[in-house]
């Protein structure tokens, strides 16, 4: 078996960012072969991402892209189990990667989306290399791509919830404040439908039943 020394280690640490003493035992396991280690890294990540499958990921950051002419735009939710995973440097960076990733490619789901390559790995990858090291469950829980004559973004503060608007009409005048007045409007209420017709009859039904009481 090679001896693995500090500067091994210190070097899987940089090239893929897992703790040292993980990088350690990799290495060990590896007999000093950093690709093999990688992948045992990799391994671990599934791993545990299959061992938290069943925590709540109920945290996380709204992430959005707009294109500079405002008729296009993609938002996902990244979400964690910790706020202070939220927080994470990494975290946002992924996130960023993912949008972007999104905006460019405009995949047609959210599965199509985690199956994106980003250099040599998919998304879906991407996310499980940072489960293994932060040891929290990520998902993509929302993906959404707008089109529209004018589309405007709103983050409420903190950056957990997010809104598209698509405005129609408004011939070339700048409605960006507008637009995030509904979408402020939108995050605080939380309305089933934007108009009547696009209500479901059930709900329209049950709550003329409990008007009636």
């Amino acid at each position: 078996m090679s001896a693995i020394s500090a500067q091994d280690v210190n070097k899987l640490r940089q090239m893929t960012g897992a703790g040292m003493m993980d990088c350690k035992k990799a290495l060990t396991e590896a007999n000093g072969d950093f690709e093999k280690a990688i992948e045992i890294l990799r391994k671990k990540g599934q791993k545990v991402s299959a061992s938290r499958s069943d925590r709540d990921a109920k945290e996380g950051s709204v992430f959005i892209k707009v294109s500079d002419d405002k008729k296009e735009a993609v938002l996902i939710a990244l979400n964690c189990e910790t706020d202070f995973v939220a927080k994470n440097e990494e975290f946002q960076a992924l996130g960023k990667l993912i949008v972007e990733t999104a905006f460019n490619q405009k995949p047609a789901d959210k599965d199509a989306l985690l199956n994106l390559k980003s250099g040599d790995l998919s998304l879906n990858d991407k996310i499980v290399e940072l489960v293994g090291k932060i040891g929290e469950k990520l998902e993509v829980s929302e993906y959404v791509h707008m089109k529209g004559e004018t589309v405007v973004s709103y983050i409420h503060v903190g950056s957990k919830l997010g809104v598209l608007v698509s405005l129609k009409g408004v011939n070339g005048k700048d409605v960006t404040e507008a637009g995030k007045d509904v979408g402020m409007q939108i995050v605080v209420m939380n309305p089933v439908g934007i108009d009547e017709k696009s209500v479901d009859k059930i709900v329209i039904e049950k709550e003329f039943e409990i008007a009636k009481v």
